[in-house]
């Protein structure tokens, strides 16, 4: 049997792997029939409770992204400028294009260099290419969330304050993008802009809503929306929410540090076959030379890496905790 018809057998395997999961894990009957009798419960429900509960549903689903889970970003060049956009850079498209066809082809041209083998440099290079930019613009995406969700409780308490002594809700808002420093001022000084070209406060929170793509600001968001359908005290609501989402912080750091010692044993676990391997190589390409040409040992070495994915990606599930 040739490598290719063994490499064949294993893409089936795989795919049909994928496909009896996708199929197995759909959405369970006995839930949707219950979802379906709790909407028509609360529709037909004078209770408030039931009501203000229908509004967050229709609140939450309303805020829930379109296509390529960014903004409802209708093409995945613009689901790529958007998430260019919230890592807080003045990165275009083609810039990032550029670099990722750079940074393949440098790659490639190294490993082909040291090993001869053409299909390898190219397989390599493309992966690299590919990956790291995205890797960087996930840290830089992932940074930024950060510092914006860290002073975000700070700013509710301003607008809080600004409630309490008479201020409309869309100057302290103006205050907030004034007063606050680093992303969570440009946020809100891009939402006072809206307003300001006579855009709505619900369709500019909406857009910001969606850019960040965070948990907090789409609280902040419903909890607004909510309030604008029920009524009531909207600066004690708000103050309840800056509590609520200090204690969230405060549990993702408890947790953050009660899996750190699990989550670097799955880095190391995970990394250093390949590391290893990597160093062999280069040092001495003689010694290991084999996995490049021997079929069997091509076949023994991808399907240690498909093991070794697969143990990794349960690793991480497992220290992945969703507040």
């Amino acid at each position: 049997m040739s490598i290719f018809q063994l490499l064949l057998i294993a893409t089936g395997l795989i795919l049909a792997l994928i496909l009896a999961y996708s199929a197995l894990s759909g959405p369970s009957a006995a839930k949707e029939g219950a979802r379906r009798l709790q909407g028509v419960r609360e529709r037909h429900s004078e209770s408030t409770k039931d009501k203000v509960e229908a509004q967050l549903r229709k609140a939450v689903a309303a805020r829930k992204p379109k296509v390529h889970q960014i903004a409802g970003s209708q093409s995945r060049a613009e689901a790529l400028a958007l998430r260019l956009h919230r890592t807080g850079k003045n990165w275009t498209i083609t810039q990032y294009l550029y670099a990722s066809l750079g940074l393949a082809l440098t790659i490639a041209v190294l490993i082909y260099l040291r090993s001869g083998a053409p299909l390898l440099s190219l397989g390599f290079g493309i992966l690299v290419g590919a990956g790291l930019p995205h890797m960087v613009v996930n840290f830089f995406i992932n940074r930024r969330t950060n510092n914006f969700t860290s002073k975000f409780p700070d700013a509710i308490e301003l607008l809080v304050r600004g409630l309490r002594s008479g201020l409309p809700v869309t100057e302290t808002l103006a205050v907030v993008a004034q007063e606050v420093p680093g992303p969570v001022g440009e946020e809100f000084k891009a939402i006072v802009d809206r307003i300001k070209v006579g855009r709505t406060m619900e369709e500019s929170l909406q857009e910001t809503a969606d850019r960040l793509n965070t948990a907090e600001f789409s609280f902040f968001c419903i909890t607004l929306a909510i309030q604008r359908e029920t009524g009531g005290n909207l600066a004690e609501t708000l103050s309840n929410l800056a509590d609520v989402l200090r204690k969230r912080a405060q549990m993702k750091l408890k947790i953050k540090a009660m899996s750190s010692e699990s989550k670097a044993s799955a880095y190391i676990v995970g990394s250093l076959p390949f590391i290893v391997f990597g160093l062999i190589w280069w040092i001495n390409p003689k010694y290991i030379g084999s996995f490049f040409t021997d079929e069997r040992l091509i076949v023994a070495g991808l399907g240690g890496m498909i093991w070794m994915g697969i143990g990794v990606f349960i690793m991480a599930k497992m220290v992945s905790f969703e507040i």
